[in-house]
């Protein structure tokens, strides 16, 4: 069968994609075209054929109409009258997003899934894609080019063209060789503050920093796409490219620079972990419905872990700023009540209702596979380098699962991973994933770190005799809601859950005394822990009186510092690990008499 997508915008000023798909050498006397539902590496569903307008279909030799029904809300069923058929159809397409089909006056992004359905039974034929653009525009994507005026681009199959976005326009491009391999950087919008000539080069660190910890490049060539706007909406990996909507001036300050460096060395990483090395569940692909697997801790958490390293190894964070964004993550991951309730291999599993769709009470029933994700990594990469004596570690297990599974296109079962860790550094983990992976119990996160050498604690501000009292705890969120306190989620087994507040209420008077949001944290900063006050609210909109008592705040702040007692031992694991010297903690300064 020929597949052929015929794309042009028509016109771009409407945010409109006209689609004309020529299918032929067609048997039989119908054939479905269905629409995904989800993007692989967004587990999360979507009705993308909201956007479609009415489809059609005639025949090519005369024109004439042929019958097309709608089955269900992704797939048309298309009358195959002399073998061979054109549909036509317009795509609303105005979605900057990651996944997103896009069309203005000036570009043109697509991710297939969005706009260009599959003829059912022939997801493994060659899909090809002829682009009816403006002629002064380029086109951006890791397909093959198969032909010029207009461009041709073909997919070996409909992974692969879902697999490789569609940029077009007058983007700005950059790039660089890393270890011999070419690789483009490609900004797409108008603004943007950032400094090519050093984009370019951090960039390529990153890269070679990758290469090195799993031996060799994961494809000949690669492409990052980054979509400059005003909101951003992270990133999404692909086998050789990956696709970034972010904000326009993320580039400077250093902090946000830090986060657009973060961003890209995770969705590089992608292009191993998750692209390649990836969930056996996952495959073949079911663009119709939910696809399960307890591994997208791994495949995220590690994933983000590993991001943070080659950052580190990169030297593009130092050893100081690493430990501290380590320290902010286990205090996020302190906060929420969810680590005690669900497990990782759960919240992998329920990515598709939790984590994409998160509620009022998300912080008290789950926990991000992201988060605690990277930090079980971080104690098993530790785990690993104690029991072992340093001479094996994570990325010897990162190094396995290439050689098994990355470099083969074999998918990994769910149930692999301990085993592996076994037979490829002799350490027995099963203990370790069934209380932190399968199970919800609590890491050490202080035993964890002084394996490195290390303590973790909070980091408390210093104490005057003469300063205030910290201010009470009452263990909510809240946001404006007029002017008015609106509560948004009430943690478990905090004060304001003891006291019976909820998701919704609306405080407006605490001891008699009226409260806004703009006045509302200065309030909380004066209320005493352990001194019972009265909250005036509005619930549902029925005047209620509760008392609370307000608690001690937790900790805002964690640090990780050298232990001065640390053996040779740890002090060769934190320098393996985080590739820096070890630095004793540094005496007290005495205080000069008066």
């Amino acid at each position: 069968m020929t597949i052929v997508y015929h794309v042009s915008i028509d016109p771009p000023q409407e945010n409109r994609a006209s689609i004309r798909l020529e299918l032929s050498g067609l048997t039989g006397s119908a054939v479905d075209l269905v629409l995904p539902t989800w993007v692989p590496g967004s587990y999360d569903v979507h009705d993308y054929s909201k956007f479609f307008g009415p489809v059609r279909a005639v025949r090519p030799s005369d024109g004439a109409a042929i019958p097309v029904q709608r089955v269900d809300k992704t797939r048309w069923r298309v009358s195959t009258e002399g073998g061979a058929v054109e549909v036509l159809y317009q795509v609303y397409a105005h979605g900057l997003v990651t996944e997103g089909f896009d069309v203005t006056p000036e570009h043109l992004f697509l991710n297939a899934a969005l706009g260009l359905p599959y003829v059912e039974g022939h997801q493994g034929d060659p899909y090809e894609v002829v682009l009816h653009l403006p002629t002064d525009w380029r086109v951006f994507t890791e397909l093959a080019r198969v032909g010029e005026s207009p461009p041709r681009l073909r997919a070996r199959n409909y992974d692969e063209l879902v697999d490789c976005p569609i940029d077009c326009g007058q983007p700005v491009e950059l790039g660089f060789h890393a270890d011999g391999i070419p690789h483009a950087i490609v900004l797409c919008g108008p603004g943007g503050n950032y400094e090519p000539h050093r984009l370019e080069e951090d960039l390529r660190k990153i890269v070679e920093a990758a290469h090195r910890i799993l031996g060799e490049p994961p494809s000949p060539h690669y492409t990052f796409f980054y979509h400059l706007t005003d909101v951003r909406d992270g990133g999404l990996e692909h086998t050789s490219s990956n696709s970034c909507v972010i904000v326009r001036t993320m580039f400077q300050p250093a902090s946000s620079y830090r986060s657009f460096l973060s961003l890209t060395s995770h969705e590089y990483f992608h292009a191993y972990n998750v692209k390649r090395i990836r969930p056996a569940a996952l495959r073949p692909f079911d663009y119709t419905r939910e696809m399960y697997t307890k591994l997208l801790w791994w495949m995220e958490g590690t994933t983000d872990y590993y991001g943070w390293l080659v950052l580190r190894r990169a030297g593009l964070l130092s050893a100081s700023r690493s430990l501290e964004d380590l320290a902010t993550l286990a205090a996020r991951v302190l906060r929420q009540p969810g680590r005690r309730v669900q497990s990782l291999e759960e919240s992998s599993w329920l990515a598709w209702i939790d984590y994409y769709h998160r509620t009022e009470n998300t912080p008290n029933r789950s926990i991000s596979y992201y988060d605690k994700g990277f930090l079980v990594s971080w104690a098993l990469d530790l785990e690993i380098r104690t029991r072992s004596e340093n001479r094996s570690s994570l990325d010897d297990v990162m190094r396995a699962l290439w050689r098994s599974y990355g470099r083969t296109d074999l998918g990994v079962p769910e149930d692999a991973l301990p085993g592996l860790v076994q037979s490829t550094t002799g350490v027995d983990v099963s203990e370790f994933f069934a209380k932190y992976v399968a199970g919800t119990e609590e890491l050490d996160f202080d035993g964890v770190a002084r394996r490195a050498g290390l303590s973790f604690a909070p980091k408390l501000p210093p104490k005057e005799p003469d300063d205030d009292p910290l201010p009470g705890y009452l263990g909510v969120t809240f946001e404006d809601a007029g002017g008015r306190v609106k509560v948004t989620s009430v943690l478990d087994g905090s004060p304001a859950r003891r006291a019976g507040l909820s998701p919704g209420d609306e405080i407006i008077a605490i001891d008699g005394v009226r409260v806004t949001h703009s006045e509302f944290p200065k309030v909380l900063a004066r209320l005493p822990a352990g001194t019972p006050v009265d909250l005036a609210l509005f619930r549902r909109g029925w005047l209620t009186h509760l008392t609370l008592t307000p608690g001690s705040p937790p900790p805002e702040k964690y640090a990780f510092t050298p232990v001065a007692t640390a053996s040779p031992l740890e002090r060769q694991i934190y320098e393996a690990w985080l590739g820096a010297p070890w630095e004793a903690p540094k005496p007290p300064v005495a205080e000069k008499p008066s």
